[in-house]
């Protein structure tokens, strides 16, 4: 039998989610659904939050509790490994999606179809997590 969920939120470990935020929220238009209590009164300094765009939901966590880090500056070893994370997420008009993130300032590649037939733009959050937007190529930008 098979578990009847519906759907995910899956969580990152990120060095602090102010910064985070500028990425997931102001460029790729995700909200702030909720959070905890915020550290102080500076703008998005909690150290965790749930983020949703068209029901997609993404969960946000500093790495290191209340807001206590180990150094000035992001261990590049620990950062290092997130390159071996990637969220897809589909896409039904990726050329769109990709005109909206150059001119947001996002650094996403240009469109291209993979070998396996999806049409798909790539970045990388502050954190170093892949992010993919995606869509069948003979269907992007088509609607269906």
């Amino acid at each position: 039998m098979a578990i009847a969920i519906e759907g995910a939120a899956p969580l990152l470990e990120v060095w602090d989610v102010p910064t985070s935020l500028t990425f997931w929220r102001d460029a790729l238009g995700f909200e702030v659904v909720s959070h905890s209590p915020p550290f102080t009164d500076a703008k998005d300094d909690f150290g965790w939050c749930l983020l949703r765009l068209n029901g997609v939901e993404v969960m946000l966590n500093n790495a290191y509790e209340n807001n206590v880090r180990p150094g000035p500056v992001e261990d590049a070893a620990r950062v290092k490994v997130h390159g071996d994370t990637c969220l897809y997420f589909s896409c039904r008009d990726v050329d769109a999606a990709y005109r909206a993130l150059r001119a947001a300032g996002v650094a996403a590649s240009e469109p291209k179809v993979a070998y396996y037939g999806m049409k798909q733009i790539y970045m990388k959050d502050p954190d170093g997590y892949g992010v993919c937007f995606q869509w069948r190529a003979e269907k992007a930008g088509s609607g269906e």
